[in-house]
């Protein structure tokens, strides 16, 4: 069997585990407004537990409503008619052998008071956090004792439920943790202070559990070793907790790192390498008799084993890799982990819960639509389909064909698979992106689909075909702006750069401010050129989550990048170009030796318009439809295949 420690069974507890393997807890919004679990979050980590996982925790569950919801459609565990529902939930993944915990929560000063309708948020201490932006109301004494009747309330719920036990979620600078923080902890009560006081909610919480749910229900902490902030929770001083912690009674802590206003310790960018972080958990192993779970932004069950081996934690956290991939599991434990969608750390999942909708996946359009396509329809009875396109829009349409039992043919122009990916994933930090494009590869040669290298799709070599249909996704061409001095010899692409196609000299004007832009400038910096970004608009990075906004704007500081916004080129010349504010319209000339167009792509008009006069099943997909990301292109793909 691959990877031999990854699948050890183990016990936590007197809870028994097929393998090493824990999907920790995500925030997904997919149950009921009321808190209750529908068949959507159901569904939703069922097929997680189909997939192989060992032991899943479930999203933050909020402990009460008045202060603690933290997102919109969030479990809950305060009230009484949740208990059956969670039992529904607990007796679905356990069909699979897998365990399940409720994580309990509460989000404290990490919160906006639009989420509980109006309210000012509360925390131990008024401490503003510089990401929300809104000023928490000091709990009182009596509060604080009300919330450790609340968590444990919820502990309970758990139990007649049928879950395995709960996690306190005392990391990421929500409230349990804002309690164990100095720096967020200014209370001179009994619930802070010294490092007793700091620890006292959590003593009271964890003993009452204890004694109130027996010594085989389990309690997992999940705590941030370490904050990542000036003044915050440091290593050492998370290590005496912990060790506070065990002697209380918990079973196993979960070692997380990071707040809101670190959030890429946490939530780690494309940028972050697995396993950055495994200094915190392995500190935390050689301290404590307990088990240690951890994250450490795994993508690859090679990562996850070798981490194992060195004796770094003693079960491996996966999230945002299951959210990619459901079968992640399954597919290491029979040797197929070249096959797993791969995670490409874009976060577009926190992004869409950012935006006030429900969990979804760039690279996995069934994320958070399980329900929707779970029982896909197989009506293809063999019938041949054209894809014109082997990029992401192509390849994805091809395989949800292909499980439809259809015969997809690839017809791609160039000498591989990959499309727009092979541009994509030439800047520097786009390894993760380049094993996502890879591993779709690996899933069309393994299904048997029918690939055309270096074939130009024409009417009528489909024709022979004899196809029920026509599948568009030929990707977009670089839009070339009609500007004077555009046909300079020192004007490319960004695309030409990016494939070596031309190679940039002396300093560098990229113009264009979205994602390609700002990756073409940054590995431009890399290789030693001197960059100016420029953006007609007011801000670089549009549509991308804060987080990576954060992390490239980081980089762009090293590298000595500047950026340019509200500029717009007026026109081009060999040792520059001309800009034009659009907030004041003053005029200056910038000067380059060489100007690079990220500007964005266009569809084939032409080419979409031929197969439309002679076919009467087209469908456009991705950038040949409409310019936008792997999210746009992998949704679509899968989307309009699944109908079809």
């Amino acid at each position: 069997m691959a990877y031999e420690k990854l699948f050890q069974k183990t016990k936590i507890g007197s809870m028994r585990l097929k393998n090493r393997i824990v999907m920790p807890a995500m925030g997904v919004s997919l149950a009921q407004p009321g808190g209750e679990a529908n068949e959507h979050i159901i569904t939703y980590y069922e097929e997680r537990a189909k997939g192989g996982v060992g032991l899943i925790i479930t999203e933050i569950t909020r402990i009460e409503e008045t202060y603690g919801t933290a997102v919109p459609n969030q479990l809950g565990a305060y009230h009484t008619r949740h208990i059956p529902h969670l039992e529904r939930l607990a007796e679905r993944v356990h069909k699979y052998g897998t365990k399940i915990l409720l994580q309990l929560q509460h989000p404290g000063r990490e919160n906006k008071s639009s989420m509980i309708d109006g309210r000012q948020i509360v925390a131990p201490s008024p401490v503003m956090c510089k990401v929300t932006n809104e000023m928490p109301r000091e709990l009182t004494t009596e509060e604080c004792s009300g919330l450790v009747k609340a968590f444990v309330t919820g502990a309970v719920f758990a139990k007649r439920a049928g879950f395995d036990g709960v996690e306190l979620h005392a990391a990421h600078g929500y409230l349990l943790g804002e309690f164990l923080s100095p720096y967020t902890n200014k209370r001179t009560d009994r619930y802070g202070g010294s490092f007793e006081n700091r620890i006292r909610i959590m003593q009271e919480i964890i003993t009452t559990i204890r004694f109130l749910c027996g010594k085989d229900f389990i309690i997992s902490v999940r705590i941030s070793a370490d904050e990542f902030v000036e003044g915050g929770l440091k290593l050492d001083e998370a290590i005496q907790m912990i060790k506070a912690f065990e002697s209380y009674g918990i079973d196993v802590i979960n070692v997380s790192s990071g707040i809101y206003e670190s959030a890429t310790t946490i939530i780690e960018p494309a940028s972050y390498p697995q396993g950055w972080k495994k200094h915190l958990a392995l500190a935390v192993k050689n301290s404590v008799n307990i088990p240690v779970i951890a994250v450490n932004n795994i993508k690859e069950p090679e990562i996850a084993e070798q981490l194992l081996e060195e004796g770094v934690c003693d079960y491996i956290a996966i999230g945002r890799a299951l959210l990619a991939d459901p079968q992640w599991a399954n597919k290491a434990k029979e040797g197929r982990s070249d096959e797993i969608n791969k995670c490409i750390g874009c976060l577009y999942c926190f992004k869409s819960l950012f935006d006030g909708n429900h969990i979804k996946c760039a690279v996995n359009p069934r994320c958070g639509r399980e329900v929707e396509y779970l029982n896909i329809k197989k009506d293809g009875a063999g019938k041949k389909v054209a894809i014109i396109g082997g990029g992401p829009a192509g390849m994805v349409a091809a395989l949800t064909l292909k499980e439809r039992e259809y015969e997809p043919v690839i017809f791609e122009k160039d000498s591989a698979l990959g499309g727009q990916l092979n541009v994509a994933d030439k800047p520097i930090l786009k390894e993760k992106l380049a094993a996502y494009k890879n591993s779709l590869i690996c899933r069309i040669e393994k299904a048997g689909i029918e690939v055309r290298l270096n074939t130009a799709a024409t009417v009528e070599n489909v024709k022979e075909l004899d196809p029920a249909g026509v599948f568009i996704a030929t990707g977009g061409t670089p839009i070339i702006p009609n500007l004077p001095g555009v046909d300079g010899a020192n004007v490319m692409t960004a695309e030409e750069i990016l494939t070596g196609k031309k190679e940039a000299k002396g300093s560098v004007i990229v113009v264009g401010g979205g994602i390609t832009g700002m990756e073409t400038a940054e590995t431009l910096a890399s290789k030693g050129h001197t960059v100016t970004l420029v953006e007609m608009t007011n801000e670089i990075g549009k549509g991308l989550y804060r987080s990576v906004l954060v992390d490239y704007m980081i980089r762009f500081k090293k590298f000595g990048i500047n950026v340019m916004t509200n500029e717009c080129v007026m026109a081009i010349a060999e040792n520059g170009v001309s800009l034009k504010n659009t907030a004041t319209s003053q005029l200056q000339d910038l000067a380059a030796d060489t100007v690079v167009l990220a500007i964005g792509v266009k569809p084939n008009e032409a080419l979409t318009q031929e197969f439309e006069a002679a076919f009467d099943e087209v469908i456009v997909l991705g950038d040949a439809n409409k310019s936008g990301r792997i999210a746009e292109a992998t949704f679509d793909g899968h989307g309009r295949a699944s109908t079809f």
